[in-house]
């Protein structure tokens, strides 16, 4: 029986393919008539960016969701739809002294788990917290898909 030695890889090929999304731009604009839209952008290497975009009633409730679902749209399009993502819920809660955003998502397209958890501590604002949490929901399930492209 022959084993087979571990060949480390070069410091390029891991990178390529351990490659992560980076957030890089957020929009929000609300208008006089009580509707929001959020903007979320993307980035996974120089140049290669995405943006996923959500419009609804705005409120502080739910400009949260418009933003992990701004979020969830532009990680569907880096995948080119072989990532089906839908928002279950996006909580703003208080815990240990600290504002913390929870979401809950699920994983209905790519293999591995079914439901996603993720959060993301509040510095200033809340519906940029939204988005941070959906990407640390997702970062597993998304770093795979990466690193099988």
């Amino acid at each position: 029986m022959s084993q087979k030695k571990f060949q480390p890889q070069t410091a390029e090929v891991i990178t390529h393919k351990r490659g992560r999304l980076r957030f890089t731009d957020f929009s929000i604009q609300r208008n006089p008539h009580g509707d929001c839209t959020v903007e979320v952008e993307l980035e996974w290497t120089e140049g290669d960016r995405v943006r996923g975009r959500s419009t609804g009633q705005s409120s502080p409730t739910l400009d949260l969701r418009l933003a992990a679902e701004a979020a969830l749209r532009a990680i569907e399009t880096f995948s080119d739809g072989a990532m089906g993502l839908d928002l279950i819920g996006v909580k703003h809660v208080r815990a240990f002294d600290a504002n913390v955003i929870i979401v809950a998502i699920a994983n209905r397209k790519a293999e591995g788990p079914r439901r996603l958890l993720g959060s993301a501590l509040v510095e200033s604002d809340a519906v940029h917290g939204a988005v941070m949490a959906v990407l640390g929901a997702t970062n597993r399930v998304l770093g795979n898909f990466i690193a099988t492209r």
